[in-house]
């Protein structure tokens, strides 16, 4: 689904625009979508031939997934304001350029260091375009047909989302001139170029205001929280716990933590409003969404690590193997889309226990087939896992916002999304952590001890439902 931040309305609108020109601007703003949610997914399937070419390890497989959300996370509030501040149009284009260029750095990358830098650069640029997207559309779509450009956004992200894997399995197995993944990063020359060259033309210039405040020091110190703690993780899990390192990094992420925390109630515009904290429903929902989408964000990626290194699969085959639990995901979160207002947070319990039902099929047939699993026989428990997966993904942060105040609404709509990806990041590190350690006793064995923590993890979600708001907001999207 896309990544919302819900900018605060334009003080104008620039409505002199066609219906022909609406619609062509609101294909600009989807494409740069699909863009970052393709690029987002491509290396849960690719990692292991990634790592295997740059001789990189699990160590890049881990950073692969973790480097591009982590970025994207610590800037995603930033990127909206500093839209906001200097104008949408502006930081679009900017972002979008940049974005493209890191595409280009990503495919040419020599060795693991290098890549996992571009893919900072990338989520870091892809910062700067997301937030924008929202605010574009409404100042170019009256207020009353804007439903119809916002009605697009599920159907086409859920189709990327599952585009996005089998894109990157075909072209890492076509090995087209020899280039092997290249190419999956290489493609973005193409279509991030032809997507800038289209906003360059179509996107409606604003001057945005000068008055709006960026808290620069709160996101350095949130970067380097995350930083701190990923790279201790990493470092800890593939080169020992002995060695000083890993204690010194995690030492400096939680200081640069605390010192985030205090900054966060002296700032005059902090990344999160310091009364939303002070509310127990979003507080709730913050901390559930934290744990759920780190425990979903590493099973994503052990299941394609168990089809490769254990059953054998091709990256293709496991984009395949995978397509399932992303039908799953697509269907129950347009569903729940439609069902969110009859049974608010009732939804997130079923979510949850739908993702546990799956989730326990998985580590029943792990336990009993191995490595001998068959494609058809995998099928069933990912779609389940899938369904429940997407029932929370449309309904969880949605009951979060739901007893807000409404000028609360554009904060804590950024903050949710912003730590949606910083769980991701976390869990795409720590659940391989897990998997890796474990392997050297077989790819089974990984993965049912893997199977088991991600179980555990979504379980402890599940007494913090009842804090949860009854219901969502009438209108939480738009």
């Amino acid at each position: 689904m896309p990544t919302d931040t819900t900018p605060a309305p334009p003080k104008t609108q620039d409505l002199s625009l066609s219906a022909r020109k609406r619609w062509a601007v609101l294909a600009v703003v989807l494409a740069a979508d699909v863009l970052d949610l393709v690029d987002a997914t491509i290396t849960n399937v690719a990692a292991p031939s990634i790592a295997e070419d740059l001789d990189g390890g699990p160590a890049l497989i881990q950073w692969l997934g973790a480097s591009y959300a982590l970025a994207l996370g610590v800037l995603l509030v930033v990127g909206g304001r500093l839209g906001d501040k200097y104008g949408r149009r502006r930081l679009f284009l900017l972002g979008l350029t940049g974005f493209t260029l890191a595409s280009l750095a990503c495919g040419l990358a020599p060795t693991p260091g290098t890549l996992v830098v571009a893919r900072l650069t990338q989520g870091a640029f892809g910062a700067l375009v997301i937030p924008q997207g929202f605010g574009i559309l409404g100042a170019t779509w009256p207020r009353e047909q804007i439903g119809k450009a916002f009605s697009l956004f599920g159907p086409v992200m859920g189709l990327s989302a599952v585009g996005g894997p089998v894109l990157a399995g075909f072209l890492v197995d076509a090995d087209l001139g020899g280039l092997g993944w290249r190419p999956m990063f290489l493609i973005n020359l193409v279509l991030g170029g032809g997507a800038l060259l289209a906003a360059v033309r179509l996107l409606p210039k604003d001057g945005g205001e000068a008055t709006t405040s960026v808290d620069g020091l709160g996101s350095a110190l949130l970067g380097a929280t995350m930083l701190g703690l990923l790279a201790g993780l990493i470092e800890g899990s593939t080169n020992g716990w002995s060695r000083p390192a890993p204690a010194l990094l995690l030492i400096g992420g939680l200081v640069a933590l605390a010192l985030f925390c205090r900054r966060q109630t002296t700032a005059p515009s902090p990344l999160i409003q310091p009364s939303l904290l002070r509310n127990r429903g979003f507080t709730s929902g913050l901390a559930l969404g934290i744990v759920f989408f780190a425990a979903v964000s590493g099973l994503l990626y052990v299941i394609s690590l168990f089809l490769q290194q254990g059953l054998g699969r091709s990256p293709t085959g496991t984009a395949l193997g995978l397509l399932p639990l992303s039908v799953g995901i697509v269907v129950a979160s347009i569903a729940c889309y439609r069902l969110i207002g009859r049974f608010g947070r009732g939804l997130v319990l079923a979510g949850l226990l739908i993702t546990l039902a799956g989730t326990g099929w998985l580590l029943a047939l792990t336990a009993v087939s191995g490595t001998e699993a068959g494609t058809w026989a995998l099928v069933p428990p990912l779609l389940v896992v899938g369904v429940g997966m997407g029932t929370c993904f449309g309904t969880v942060y949605d009951v979060t916002i739901g007893d807000i105040a409404p000028a609360e609404a554009g904060s804590a709509s950024g903050s949710l999304s912003a730590v949606q990806q910083l769980a991701n990041a976390v869990g795409a590190a720590t659940v391989t952590t897990v998997f890796f350690k474990t392997v050297d006793d077989g790819a089974a064995h990984a993965m049912t001890v893997s199977l088991v923590v991600v179980a555990g993890v979504t379980l402890l979600c599940l007494p913090l439902v009842r804090l949860l708001p009854r219901r969502a907001q009438e209108d939480p999207h738009h």
